[in-house]
């Protein structure tokens, strides 16, 4: 038996999309998008359930370890604080 991973999408290299057409995203739905996300090393994914009445309910968005957008030095950071 082969067991393999295999993304539904990755978009432009830095999203990976997952997408159900399920009751209810049950949590190894979520666990497997952020598998994928650390096999990767990406950041950011989307999981779409397409079995919803409004396509907006069946967006998730899941991150993993996504990076700080606040590069400041840690002395800036230390001196705004006191």
């Amino acid at each position: 038996m082969e067991i393999g991973y295999r993304l539904d999408l990755l978009v432009n290299g830095c999203v990976i999309v997952e997408i159900k057409a399920v009751e209810a995203i049950a949590p190894v739905h979520k666990m497997q998008i952020l598998s994928y996300l650390r096999i990767t090393g990406l950041h950011l994914g989307l999981l779409l359930n397409f079995n919803v009445d409004l396509m907006r309910d069946g967006i998730l968005r899941i991150v993993n370890d996504f990076p700080d957008p606040d590069p400041k030095p840690e002395s800036i950071k230390s001196s705004t604080l006191s």
